[in-house]
């Protein structure tokens, strides 16, 4: 069960990560990787940092603000990246980084 006043955060992160790694998989599909390598990478930094925060705030960390917000600093530099590409793997991508970066301000500035 998670702490009821980080739910959202925690989904918008979740959902995040998984966006990253289905992003990055399918990125080193691509018939030009090397156009892709910092949206790869912005990914697997994205992801792993969605996770962690994800799991800082289940635990009620006291450490979760500052993870937020970094982890919505990574989340805006991935979205413009993934925003770059006209891949629906990017676009989708975009779309859930820019979701976690505002859900983790918001959890940042509250706390």
């Amino acid at each position: 069960m998670t702490p009821q006043r980080y739910a959202s955060c925690i989904d918008a992160c979740v959902k995040c990560a998984l966006a990253c790694q289905y992003c990055s998989a399918a990125c080193l599909k691509e018939d030009d990787v090397k156009q892709m390598v910092r949206c790869i990478s912005l990914d697997r930094d994205c992801a792993a940092i969605c996770e962690l925060s994800a799991a800082a705030m289940a635990r009620e960390s006291e450490n979760s603000p500052a993870l937020c917000g970094l982890c919505a600093e990574i989340c805006e530099a991935c979205g413009d990246e993934c925003s770059r590409h006209k891949a629906d793997h990017c676009q989708a991508c975009a779309q859930a980084c820019r979701a976690c970066a505002e859900e983790c301000r918001k959890m940042a500035k509250s706390s």
